[in-house]
């Protein structure tokens, strides 16, 4: 059986999008298959990044990858080569790779995060992930998520009375006394002061007309 062969087909009106993979192809990419390299290409939609089925990089859920028959129809389509097995045998630029990582982390802070996590997203190891970002960064991925995680905390304790311990919750700290903590490392403050000094300066801007 031909791997490229499905009985489903692209949309007509989005010609770039992956179509779904077969069971065959599936089994390829379950199996890391490398006897299938270079017949199919598989991208997985949530994380924009598309492998060889060889790859040995954790094993997404099959409702979110597609197949393409080669790298250029990937490409075309947005997806980024993966940093692990290279499909285009080429290194994916490390600041491109690390401009996804601090993507996924800016909209997916409240989630549980970690090095190893952003690494299995990103198809690269945690030694490699920590050394690239704190390079291109200047700091490392953990303080990247602390600097996103207390910045969404800092506007949320502005703009909603909601309790600290929810605040916490809603930007990933779910523990509240180490929120309170990490807060007043990285602010000099703890969320209440923090809110209270905010809701005087606003107090004060309102009253004076500016």
């Amino acid at each position: 059986m031909n791997p490229n062969q499905t009985n489903q087909q692209p949309d007509s009106d989005n010609p770039l999008l992956p179509i779904p993979v077969s069971d065959e192809q599936w089994q390829a990419v379950v199996d890391n298959d490398a006897s299938y390299d270079g017949h199919f290409f598989y991208a997985v939609k949530t994380t924009g990044i598309f492998c060889r089925p060889s790859c040995k990089s954790r094993v997404p859920k099959r409702e979110n990858i597609g197949f393409f028959e080669n790298t250029k129809q990937a490409l075309a389509a947005n997806f980024r080569p993966c940093k692990r097995c290279k499909p285009t045998g080429q290194r994916m630029p490390d600041e491109e790779w690390i401009a996804f990582v601090t993507e996924y982390v800016d909209s997916h802070y409240e989630e549980k995060l970690t090095l190893e996590v952003l690494a299995l997203l990103s198809h690269g190891t945690p030694y490699h992930l920590h050394r690239t970002f704190k390079k291109i960064k200047g700091m490392t991925p953990v303080d990247y998520i602390q600097h996103v995680r207390i910045e969404k905390a800092r506007m949320l304790l502005t703009t909603l009375d909601d309790p600290v311990s929810q605040v916490g919750e809603s930007v990933g700290l779910s523990n509240t006394p180490y929120f309170i903590t990490l807060f007043k490392k990285k602010t000099g403050q703890t969320p209440e002061a923090y809110r209270r000094q905010q809701k005087q300066y606003l107090k004060e801007v309102f009253s004076n007309g500016i």
